[in-house]
Parts: C-alpha cells; structure tokens; sequence
C-alpha cells in the first residue's frame, strides 16, 4: 500500500475538532472543581468529597485523552515528512501508530464519558429520594418514560 501526503493529512480536521471537544470537556470539569471545591470548604460533606475525587480521576482520563490526541497528531505529522523524504515504511508505521492513539483517545474518551453518567444518576437518584421523602410528585419528573 503506497500512503501519499493527503492521507495522514486528512485526519488534521478531525484531530483539531477532538482535540476542542477534549479542551472544553476540560474547562468544564476545572470549572466544576472549584465550584464544588469553595462550596466544600463551606460545608464538608462526603457526597461532595466523592464527587471531588470523581472529577480528578475524569480530569485524568481527560488529560490522558488529550496526550494521545496530540501524539496521534504529531505521528501525523512525521508520517508526511517521512513520506516527503520517501521513506514509505517508516511513514506506514507511524502513521498506523497515529491511528492506534486516536483510536485510544476515543476509547478512554468513552470510559469518561460513561464515568460522567454513572456520577450524575447517582446525584438524580438521590435527589429523586429526597423529593420522594417530601411527598413531591417525583414519579413524574423522575419517571423512566
């Protein structure tokens, strides 16, 4: 299989798109911390202390999601010089490489984003309980419909 130039360079847009995602994903999440971080200096509580430990162990999902987004776009990038320098294997495999690490990316991105779920339905849960304890009408905002 002969990889020309346009090949590794079609991936630039998509690395660029994933790579805005995984950065907004980031300032999402340290904006959360401080939140919840002020607010637990205030009032400590274990709900809060765990959700503290949720969002380091996503906000290092997240930056290993970005390390591999970015290595998979550097290995694009060495895969067009070797190709300029017509080094087609050496250009294969590190292109393949690049491939393995966005595919990497993706995966771990995936695992966050399922780590995300579980923690925001145990928070609607518990906030279900609580209503429920009220006499709220909960079974209705809280149905599975």
């Amino acid at each position: 299989m002969e990889l020309t130039l346009n090949t590794p360079a079609l991936l630039f847009p998509a690395l660029t798109l994933i790579m805005l995602a995984y950065t907004n994903r980031f300032l999402a999440i340290s904006s959360l911390i401080r939140n919840l971080y002020r607010e637990y200096e205030k009032e400590r509580t274990d709900m809060m202390l765990s959700q503290i430990y949720n969002l380091k162990h996503r906000l290092r999902l997240i930056r290993d999601m970005q390390v591999m987004g970015v290595l998979s776009l550097l290995s694009c990038v060495f895969s067009m010089a070797f190709i300029y320098f017509r080094l087609q294997t050496a250009a294969q495999w590190i292109f393949g490489l690049g491939l393995l690490l966005l595919a990497g990316s993706l995966f771990v991105s995936v695992y966050e984003v399922v780590i995300s779920t579980k923690a925001l339905n145990i928070q609607l849960s518990n906030l279900e309980e609580e209503e429920k304890d009220k006499g709220f009408l909960a079974t209705k905002l809280f149905s599975k419909t």
